[in-house]
């Protein structure tokens, strides 16, 4: 594994092509044991022939994937009602250990238009509720409506199962864990497939995969895509004029705009919170540093100035300061600066040494690729008290970046010889790998909520 990132990129072609031959395809390693049992029901087709769509069997990957539920076999399922009113015996659901319940049911509302209605329903207050118009807790007088967590109705156009579906799964993740749910997110990467004129592209996909396009195609590797805060543009480094380069790109009419073309390295652009920065990496006075451009007024300020590297730049929350990497201590560890005041302090001190650090989005911890006796994990942080956990045990992890309800982590890492992405939850207990059909994926950047 490189010390830091690779810096330039040979980017001959744009384009926003059809989806790809390649594919991701989730496999869960680790951690469903421990996950929260649910029931997700098929849901109720009142039509004709079959069903237009499954929505069941995308909310129940959507929330096997969380690393948060673990969803019963639909043949265990002790039957399959479609609102809490068909549900004669709720204690049978308890009885399996059954947290939650979607059920729903799929009408046609006009050609191409579906409604969609679905119930969450908890069986633990349905048993208790039963026949009883109201009850009473230690809160007071219980309405028997309370079993249901949620309720929804909506016309779907068929062209927007899947998006629904995945709004679904937010629906459900959030009345369960009270934290918003990041199904309805997009991740870009790095494709690699040797076979190909144009070997190497920059790839958007759904946060499971699905969906793909082809941002950009070239010869050369291709590395550290960016988001922009509303999720519409992409940053990246391009070296198809001679030299590196910033560019800005929108996903969806693929106009790009040149950012920067300083003299020596132009790299690791990094978006700031307000969408009105760029942190990246510049060598134009000497040795590689910080710096932060303006984008309204393209105005660069250096924010480090040393003569070893310092890289991979990363924002807190609040804007008011960036993480990065550095060897001006001797072997790479994460600092952190205050763009006010300037000051900078050594952020990390486990393990051989430290890189490629990602403030959470709470701002509480860091993640970061930790080397210790020659092989790199994927590892986070508290802050500030520094509380120190190891989350993966492969041995050659990289390019972590962290959904933005902070629940999971994607990464790049090595299976059978090639380069796989994977996710690990923010606790370490769920793991699951993303390798693609064919060639090599990495350089993963994890989208803001869309």
């Amino acid at each position: 594994m490189k010390r830091f990132a690779v810096w330039f990129v040979l980017i001959i072609a744009v384009t926003f092509g059809p989806r790809a031959h390649a594919s991701l395809e989730i496999v869960i390693t680790e951690g469903i044991d421990s996950a929260r049992p649910i029931a997700i029901v098929p849901f109720k087709w009142s039509g004709q022939g079959s069903a237009p769509y499954n929505f069941t069997e995308v909310v129940a990957a959507d929330l096997l994937r969380s690393g948060r539920f673990n969803p019963i076999p639909t043949r265990d399922l002790p039957s399959r009602p479609s609102v809490d009113t068909d549900i004669t015996d709720f204690s049978v659901w308890a009885r399996l250990g059954v947290e939650a319940m979607l059920v729903g049911s799929v009408d046609e509302f006009a050609p191409g238009r579906y409604e969609v209605t679905y119930q969450l329903i908890d069986p633990l207050r349905g048993q208790i509720t039963s026949g009883l118009s109201q009850y009473l807790d230690d809160e007071g007088l219980v309405s028997e409506q309370e079993h249901i967590l949620e309720t929804r109705t909506s016309v779907v156009l068929d062209t927007q199962f899947r998006q629904y579906a995945h709004r679904i799964s937010d629906v459900v993740y959030e009345a369960l864990t009270g934290e918003r749910g990041a199904f309805l997110t997009r991740i870009a990467y790095v494709f690699v497939d040797p076979n190909a004129e144009l070997p190497y592209q920059l790839m958007v996909s759904d946060y499971d995969g699905e969906n793909e396009r082809v941002l950009l195609r070239s010869p050369q590797p291709l590395m550290s895509p960016s988001w922009s805060p509303d999720g519409s543009k992409l940053a990246y480094v391009s070296f198809e004029n001679q030299r590196a380069e910033i560019f800005i790109q929108d996903i969806y009419t693929t106009q790009r705009e040149r950012l920067t073309s300083f003299p020596g390295i132009n790299g690791s652009p990094a978006w700031s919170p307000d969408g009105k920065k760029m942190a990246m990496v510049l060598s134009k006075n000497g040795a590689p540093d910080i710096y932060v451009m303006d984008l309204e007024t393209r105005q660069v300020r250096q924010i480090t100035d040393h003569w070893r590297i310092d890289t991979e730049p990363s924002w807190t929350p609040d804007g008011k300061e960036l993480v990065f990497t550095s060897e001006r201590g001797g072997a790479a560890q994460i600092y952190r600066v205050e763009l006010d005041s300037g000051r900078i302090r050594r952020t990390t001190f486990s393990g051989d040494s430290n890189l490629g650090g990602v403030v959470t989005p709470d701002g509480r911890g860091l993640v970061i690729v930790s080397r210790d006796s020659g092989r790199y994990h994927i590892a986070r942080q508290d802050y500030p008290s520094g509380n120190f956990q190891v989350l993966t045990q492969t041995t050659l992890d990289e390019s972590p970046s962290i959904a933005p309800n902070g629940s999971m982590i994607i990464y790049s890492t090595t299976y059978q010889n090639r380069q796989v992405l994977a996710l690990v939850s923010m606790d370490g207990r769920f793991q699951a790998r993303l390798p693609s059909r064919e060639g090599e994926v990495k350089a993963p950047a994890w989208s803001p909520f869309l």
